[in-house]
């Protein structure tokens, strides 16, 4: 005889993985939305601490025949790599 939480339960799986693959995401993806869920939670202190934490900045600069050249500021994600 069946019980009615039989249906409740998820399909096993043949091969281990981990749930954020079964949903689709990468690691890097599932490591932000955590993130950003733990952030918009928090109250307040705590919640401008932790989005001031999250602002980011570092320097680039090309390298041509063993000269390092300009550096520039990157403060943006659209900005980084270019």
């Amino acid at each position: 005889a069946r019980r009615k939480d039989d249906d409740k339960q998820p399909p096993k799986m043949s091969t281990p993985t981990t749930f954020w693959r079964l949903a689709g995401m990468s690691y890097m993806q599932y490591v932000n939305r955590a993130a950003s869920c733990v952030t918009k939670a928090l109250k307040e202190p705590a919640k401008s601490k932790a989005l001031a934490r999250s602002d980011f900045s570092y320097n680039a600069s090309v390298w041509e025949a063993g000269t390092q050249g300009t550096k520039t500021n990157v403060t943006t994600f659209s900005a980084a790599g270019k």
